[in-house]
């Protein structure tokens, strides 16, 4: 009895150090994803939405403006695409709108910048950017956002038929140990619900 039970705890220590080499295996992924710039000529840059406080972008959406500004005035593409919804109820201003206006202060041209109101999820925003991609005749985008949720990214704009580039902002606001975990581990969560969701 006690040489089954034995066999039981060994089979189970096994089990739990797959698991936990599984999960370091993804997390090692995305964090490599988000560190792997692949910035290169494309049609446009799409900025995908975060917080933001009635006019005012949140730290982390203001990183992803900027990044994308300075994709954008480097040359990479002559187009921006800000997406991102309306907050809650009684917000003015969509993410967009936040965003747009930001890059007009940074005399960016009205002409070379689109955006989409409605998105409220990551998935939403690429959905609306694919339409605005196919109305304007773009094939190739490149993606801004923390390096942490880019994988995510990608691999939903792979969903869609995104031709999509990464390009991680190269600062964010979750630099302590104790966010930056919280972050990631929020991100192995939704790689596995969307592995699982995929499978169904």
């Amino acid at each position: 009895m006690s040489g089954r039970r034995l066999g039981m705890w060994g089979w189970l220590w096994r089990l739990c150090l797959l698991l936990l080499l599984w999960l370091l295996g993804v997390a090692a992924w995305i964090i490599w994803v988000g560190d792997n710039d692949q910035a290169a000529p494309a049609d446009a840059i799409i900025v995908l939405g975060a917080a933001a406080y009635d006019a005012k972008p949140s730290p982390v959406f203001e990183e992803r403006i900027r990044h994308g500004l300075d994709l954008y005035q480097r040359g990479y593409a002559p187009k921006l695409i800000f997406t991102g919804g309306f907050g809650g109820s009684g917000a003015r201003f969509s993410e967009s709108q936040v965003a747009r206006r930001y890059a007009l202060r940074q005399q960016i041209p009205d002409r070379d910048i689109l955006i989409e109101t409605r998105s409220r999820t990551t998935r939403q925003n690429l959905i609306e950017a694919r339409q605005l991609m196919d109305a304007n005749g773009m094939r190739r985008v490149i993606l801004v956002s923390d390096p942490l949720h880019m994988a995510r990214a990608l691999r939903l704009s792979r969903e869609l038929g995104i031709d999509a580039l990464a390009s991680a902002t190269p600062s964010t606001r979750f630099r302590s140990f104790h966010s930056s975990w919280r972050f990631l581990a929020q991100e192995i969560y939704f790689f596995h619900r969307d592995l699982l969701a995929g499978a169904a």
